[in-house]
């Protein structure tokens, strides 16, 4: 059905989708809430081959982070030469303004939010942890680290460098911010429990966009159940559905609309449901088929799964809550487009350690990190993958209570 009335698959799926599912999700709510996370770089003191020397300055244009020159005019205000006319770094720098420059402006100051609000804090992350937590997304998928890594690659398109530097290292940075010392209580437990691993109930259903409509089809139903299929097909306006003759996935509880799941957990095998409403333009009949046999009957037998997952819950939300709480306290004056955002507040001398970069240390095994040289660091970027064991963060990770 569409977007409001999705419902989960059934037990069918197997384990592994499901905690894929659950991982790239994890993932993508921390990279949204960060607003561009995808476009985090790494400090310029631990990643010369950013295009920066130790001092933070940036390369002059024209040349290489190695400082060789590339195939173009010696005049360094030159890009290109189309026969006798060249085409000037300020022409170009203009025309990617034009296409992309608030695009791309909005992910810097997002950068810089992030990078602020960790060196207010003191946070740092080191090599072994992002190399760890890439460990045990491999681990959950059932793969080896390099598996894990080329299937990446391959299926998002990300190199490996750019996936530990834009993917990971934020993340790992929000996760710092956010805190991980969340709270699972027995309530949340039974709702997860029934919502994953009950019973479900199998439907057909017909999406109509009006209610006139919608009470005609219904009508035609009811004299016809049987005709349900065919009448799913010819007027059903979702088409994922109408497709299959308006066959859906089996309608689990707390997954969906409130009002269209109290409606078919009251249906028997056979019946048909009246009009539900679940959107400003979406009406919904469903003809019940019958009810799913729970796989799990206890729920000690996936405690610890169910555990983790609302953990995982708990924090992303946190997260999104965090950077949300940045950007709304940043004073942000953007000059491309001529807004500010936030309270201005009075200029403070910097101390040590408050340059506005997130500094990536090279770390133990054990969580304790300790500063690194430039050369250092960017020799470990390149062969730091498969340390083993779970990620550390600013303090241990609890593996979580149920709350009373």
């Amino acid at each position: 059905m569409g977007e409001r009335t999705h419902f989960p698959t059934d037990k069918s799926n197997s384990k592994m989708k499901h905690t894929w599912t659950m991982i790239i999700a994890g993932t993508a709510i921390t990279l949204l809430a960060a607003g561009v996370m995808l476009q985090v770089t790494r400090p310029t003191s631990a990643f010369p081959e950013d295009g920066r020397a130790a001092s933070g300055k940036s390369a002059p244009p024209g040349k290489t982070a190695a400082g060789d020159q590339g195939p173009r005019s010696n005049k360094v205000t030159d890009v290109a030469r189309v026969g006798r006319e060249h085409i000037t770094y300020d022409e170009l720098a203009k025309e990617c303004i034009d296409r992309v420059g608030k695009e791309i402006l909005n992910d810097l100051i997002s950068r810089k939010i992030l990078q602020q609000a960790c060196d207010a804090q003191g946070i740092e992350i080191s090599e072994a942890e992002v190399s760890k937590e890439i460990d045990k997304l491999a681990k959950d998928l059932g793969l080896a680290t390099d598996q894990y890594l080329q299937m990446i690659e391959a299926e998002r398109n990300i190199p490996v460098q750019k996936y530990r530097r834009d993917v990971i290292w934020p993340m790992l940075a929000l996760r710092k911010l956010a805190g991980e010392d969340v709270t699972v209580t027995k309530e949340e437990m039974k709702k997860a429990f029934v919502k994953f691993y009950g019973p479900r109930v199998k439907a057909k259903a017909i999406v109509l966009d009006n209610p006139r409509r919608a009470r005609e089809v219904w009508e035609q139903a009811q004299k016809d159940p049987d005709d349900f299929e065919r009448l799913a097909a010819k007027e059903s306006i979702d088409p994922s559905s109408r497709s299959m003759g308006g066959q859906i996935h089996p309608i689990a509880r707390y997954s969906g609309p409130e009002e269209l799941e109290k409606v078919a957990f009251k249906l028997k095998e056979g019946e048909i449901s009246p009009v539900v409403q679940t959107g400003l333009k979406q009406h919904v009949i469903l003809k019940c088929e019958g009810r799913t046999e729970p796989a799990v009957k206890d729920i000690s037998e996936v405690e610890d799964t169910l555990m983790q997952e609302l953990r995982n819950e708990k924090i992303q939300m946190a997260i999104g809550e965090v950077f949300k709480k940045l950007k709304a306290e940043a004073r942000v004056d953007n000059y491309l487009t001529g807004e500010s955002t936030g309270e201005r507040k009075p200029a403070s001398a910097k101390g040590p350690g408050t340059s506005g970069t997130i500094r990536q240390t090279a770390g133990s095994a054990d969580g304790a990190s300790e500063p690194t040289s430039t050369n250092t660091a960017a020799a470990k970027s390149g062969n730091s993958g498969k340390s083993g064991g779970r990620s550390t963060a600013a303090k241990p990770q609890k593996r979580g209570s149920v709350d009373e």
